[in-house]
């Protein structure tokens, strides 16, 4: 049996911050003592919050293809997205991984197959600090998106998928000057070759998205593969995210599909940039806005690994009546329990003993200690 003794904590618990000491016995937690003092590691008064459960960050490839046509060891790229991840209290991560590509990608679906291998390959070596798992990011409107989804058939780190279409006039890019920034600026196009780029991607779109939204979520029903809508913007999106069996709405663009995806049970995730930032990079609903009236359910890192914790420490002072374990709950036990996960995500006893030792400074939480499982990993 082994035992690590956390004392003079602050503990934020499900519903209350209460102070004192936390036994860690054999990868669990197995006592919270309220109040009391006794040997053990001194926590300083710093909070003890749960490991942090990132269902959708696209933080991996940039480490796997940091320039135009670089590749990097897919091994050594997901050490360096691994220790970025779990220094930032990260200590359940869902990889995403591109599943359908645009004409014009510089990865292929060969590089995201390399990227799980490397991902599962160091999971299984004890290389990683975090628990990884695989999220796929399903372009639907994408001519090869079920032949994609193929290379990962019998996968079973593969536990979230997301539907989206990124054709422009629709979901996060239902205005068309956002689109033309975004697009232009990325890839250098002149107005005559962004309209045919338009045009390909509608048709594209309009040919190939209802059917690959059909297949590929019968296919995640049937291996257990939870759903995730991604961008809805209308009332209409939402009833068909439900027809297809989501259980996650990722960054809805607009309160009504916020609301409507509330009302119908869904996870509503966002991202913790656009709380930070105070609004969308694409012009869409605020996450603070969704907040504010009751519809924000999980954070989400998104590209920028410690904007979820910050978030957590932040979003309390930006928007009225979030208390700190609900602002906690946003990163830990709600996105936990979205996927299934029901042994962690909560400071209780019998849980797994994911924990992150915080102080904040100047308003800015400083990752000081992080376990899994009892385990000290950063």
């Amino acid at each position: 049996m082994t035992e690590t003794v956390l004392t003079n904590a602050n503990i934020v618990l499900a519903d209350e911050v209460v102070p004192g000491t936390l036994v860690i016995r054999d990868g669990s937690i197995a006592e919270i003592a309220r109040g009391a003092a006794r040997s053990g590691e001194d926590m300083e008064g710093d909070f003890l919050i749960p490991g942090l459960v990132e269902l959708h960050t696209d933080h991996l490839e940039g480490h796997y293809a940091p320039r135009p046509k670089v590749r990097w060891n897919p091994i050594a790229s997901v050490l360096a997205h691994d220790a970025q991840v779990a220094t930032a209290g990260i200590t359940t991560v869902f990889d995403a991984l591109r599943v359908g590509m645009d004409y014009d990608a510089d990865l292929g679906i060969e590089d995201m197959r390399k990227l799980a291998d490397a991902i599962e390959d160091s999971v299984r070596q004890n290389r990683v600090r975090a628990d990884h798992f695989i999220h796929l990011r399903c372009e639907v409107s994408a001519p090869d998106c079920q032949e994609a989804f193929a290379y990962f058939e019998g996968d079973d780190r593969v536990k979230l998928a997301s539907l989206m279409d990124h054709a422009p006039g629709q979901r996060q890019f239902a205005n068309f000057d956002s689109y033309a920034m975004y697009y232009m600026g990325k890839l250098k196009m002149s107005e005559e070759v962004f309209r045919a780029y338009c045009d390909k991607r509608i048709a594209q779109s309009q040919a190939n998205s209802a059917p690959n939204r059909i297949a590929i979520s019968t296919a995640c029903r049937e291996r257990g593969i939870v759903l995730a809508s991604h961008d809805d913007a209308t009332v209409a999106h939402v009833e068909e995210a439900i027809e297809q069996g989501i259980r996650v709405a990722e960054f809805p663009t607009t309160q009504e599909a916020a609301s409507a995806s509330r009302q119908a049970g869904l996870g509503v995730l966002m991202g913790a940039p656009n709380v930070m930032r105070g609004g969308s990079h694409s012009g869409n609903v605020s996450a603070r806005e969704l907040a504010a009236e009751g519809l924000l359910d999980i954070l989400s890192s998104d590209y920028i690994p410690f904007s979820l914790i910050q978030s957590a420490f932040f979003i309390g002072e930006a928007v009225e009546g979030i208390s700190l374990p609900k602002a906690v709950a946003m990163v830990s036990k709600n996105p936990a329990e979205a996927v299934g996960l029901t042994d962690r995500g909560v400071i209780e006893p019998g849980r797994r003993a994911d924990l992150v030792r915080v102080r904040v400074d100047d308003h800015v939480p400083v990752v000081r200690t992080v376990w899994r499982e009892g385990r000290r990993v950063a």
